[in-house]
């Protein structure tokens, strides 16, 4: 099976990265994990836990962040490792997502900039054309992180903002967070998570009222 690229930036919304490895694991997928510098210190903020620096250590600590799952294949790659298997375009994948994704990384892959890894990879996906879907979480955004997510989108990027929605009637944090997910994994035809997705009003289509003015 050709691997599943999956991103970590720096953006506040790790739950977003957490929620999409737990349910690409348990139907089985292969995934190839690059967290970024900067998503170090993101979990240090947002859950007061310290991520390992070593890839096989990383694995670990992803899957039981994620639930704990056996199946599927987890590799992680060092955020510099720029000599890794997917920073080359011969290495076959299934396209990359990147989840959650910082205003720093839209810029810097918008122009072409590899700092690390996975601003390489996301290129590699562009330059191969094969899918790379960016699920930025900001606001506001302003004019120039605007032009820099046409400038993707134009490049053959889809951009599937972190805006969750309320029609699946929502109960819990994780509802509203894997509506996100599951239509960004959309993207790659992928549908592997539990979501009541719109019926047309009552399931049954809904009929539009009429009046008399």
């Amino acid at each position: 099976m050709k691997p599943l690229i999956l991103g970590v930036s720096g953006a506040s919304g790790l739950i977003y990265a957490v929620r999409a490895l737990k349910y690409l694991l348990e139907a089985d997928y292969a995934i190839d994990l690059v967290a970024s510098k900067a998503s170090f210190m993101v979990w240090q903020a947002e859950q007061n836990m310290r991520m390992p620096p070593e890839p096989e250590e990383q694995a670990q600590f992803w899957r039981d962040r994620a639930g704990g799952s056996k199946a599927g294949i987890l590799r992680c790659h060092r955020w510099n490792d720029v000599g890794a298997t997917i920073a080359s375009g011969s290495f076959q994948t299934l396209g990359a997502i990147v989840m959650p994704c910082s205003m720093s990384t839209v810029a810097k892959i918008a122009h072409g900039l590899s700092s690390d890894l996975l601003e390489r990879m996301a290129d590699v996906q562009l330059k191969e054309g094969r899918k790379l879907v960016l699920v930025p979480r900001e606001t506001p955004l302003s004019l120039i992180h605007l032009r820099n997510l046409t400038a993707l989108a134009e490049a053959g990027a889809r951009i599937v903002p972190a805006i969750p929605a309320w029609y699946h009637n929502p109960q819990t944090i994780e509802d509203l967070v894997d509506f996100v997910v599951a239509r960004a994994l959309d993207q790659f035809d992928i549908d592997c998570i539990p979501l009541n997705r719109w019926q047309g009003g009552n399931g049954k289509g809904r009929e539009i009222p009429t009046t008399n003015n």
